[in-house]
């Protein structure tokens, strides 16, 4: 699936953040949190609060989060709470259902978008379905271990091999 021409580029941080607010309307704090470490996410994604205010200053800015009310503050000023619109949940569902390019982006991109996938409740089969048909060629081409003195092709050949081990065993079995 590819990207509409018109569609914005947004960044892991800022798909991560809109992810958290298409689970409900949050205030940043509430967002960092759910995003630091020891959490789902911010086990494999995890942001500071400031990056999570720019992240939301993005995605507002784009038309895919929204401010929805203001709550006070404990101890400060009053703390705005965010809301993914309409937009913004629709570029989400098409950013998960869309495989990663590169076997580099597995730990990142597509580990984020699995752990996404859990936290709205969505089947991610289609992503896993298309993420193999995506590598398939990959898989076949390091499927061969090089010669000992080929570090790059050594390091591709099992780079390759454990993310097609990934990707099995998250697929459901048939038969």
């Amino acid at each position: 699936m590819t990207a509409r021409a018109d569609a914005p580029t947004l960044s892991l941080n800022e798909w991560a953040v809109l992810g958290v607010l298409v689970d409900g309307p949050r205030h940043g704090y509430d967002i960092a949190a759910e995003l630091a470490p020891g959490t789902p996410i911010g086990d494999a994604w995890r942001l500071s609060r400031q990056l999570v205010y720019r992240a939301l200053d993005r995605l507002t800015a784009i038309g895919y989060a929204e401010e929805r009310r203001s709550e006070p503050g404990d101890a400060g000023p009053p703390r705005v709470v965010y809301g993914a619109t309409r937009q913004g949940r629709a570029a989400l569902r098409r950013w998960l259902t869309t495989p990663v390019d590169h076997l580099r982006d597995v730990r990142s991109g597509l580990l984020l978008k699995l752990l996404l996938h859990d936290r709205l409740g969505l089947d991610r089969t289609a992503l896993l379905v298309a993420q193999r048909e995506a590598f398939n060629p990959v898989f076949l081409r390091h499927a061969a271990p090089p010669d000992a003195d080929d570090l790059v092709g050594m390091w591709r050949h099992h780079s390759a091999a454990a993310v097609e081990a990934f990707l099995a065993v998250l697929e459901p079995h048939t038969g």
